[in-house]
């Protein structure tokens, strides 16, 4: 698809991952970053081209609602939607209590904000000439990770759910669905579980997927990511096609 002149909503855009992409197509597109934090939104924009800025909680029904209202009506509404925001916790199934509450709170943010956001946001996308819906995943989507249990999970439900999304809408809409699978990065989000030590930069991650939005790869394998694929998972894309045929 064409990566100019498109008006892009980048959820958990003030750091990591999401400014990175933030950064990567802001110079031939109007960007719109989200957070929770107005003044870490406001400062990551400040140097930044075509990078406009709008708080909320992704979270919170009623700051959707607010935020798709505020699209419609500054920008004209969006042709692309990036689910990017995140959210993780460090743990053990075995020996730590109070696993619920994590998952939910993991959930929440990682799987539920994603499909809120395309609810509301979707009929908007379906009158664009040209669409496309990005959920950022996890290599943990495809491999759970023992320190990152329920954060895996919910990963994991939304690589089927996005699997399923591109299918259906493939068959009558003008809309792409894109998955962008990163491995371990370097971010803030990710200090806890080594990321600094052993993660790839982020925008390594933010130039793989622009070069996928060009190629219309609708699966972004980013490094290890592809190589776990490659080596373990490949079948899966023909289970998928007979099952759902």
């Amino acid at each position: 698809m064409n990566t100019t002149n498109n008006t892009i909503l980048i959820t958990g855009g003030g750091s990591g991952i999401g400014l990175e992409i933030a950064k990567a197509l802001s110079p031939a597109n109007k960007i719109i970053i989200v957070g929770r934090t107005k003044e870490k939104l406001e400062a990551a924009a400040k140097d930044l081209e075509n990078v406009f800025t709008i708080q909320a909680d992704i979270t919170n029904e009623a700051d959707i609602d607010r935020l798709y209202e505020e699209v419609k009506t500054t920008f004209g509404g969006i042709n692309i939607l990036i689910n990017n925001a995140g959210n993780a916790y460090v743990h053990n199934l075995a020996n730590d209590g109070d696993i619920y509450s994590k998952a939910v709170a993991e959930f929440t943010t990682n799987y539920f904000a994603p499909i809120r956001l395309t609810d509301k946001f979707l009929p908007l996308l379906k009158q664009q000439n040209e669409a496309a819906i990005v959920n950022v995943s996890s290599i943990v989507g495809l491999v759970p990770g023992s320190h990152v249990p329920t954060y895996s999970d919910s990963k994991a439900a939304l690589h089927s759910h996005t699997r399923l999304l591109r299918y259906e809408l493939a068959k009558d809409t003008n809309v792409k669905v894109f998955e962008l699978m990163p491995p371990l990065v370097d971010t803030d989000f990710s200090v806890e579980i080594g990321g600094r030590e052993n993660g790839i930069p982020p925008s390594d991650v933010a130039n793989d997927l622009v070069k996928a939005l060009q190629e219309d790869i609708f699966e972004i394998r980013v490094g290890n990511t592809g190589l776990l694929y490659d080596n373990f998972f490949a079948a899966t894309e023909g289970a998928f096609a007979t099952f759902n045929n």
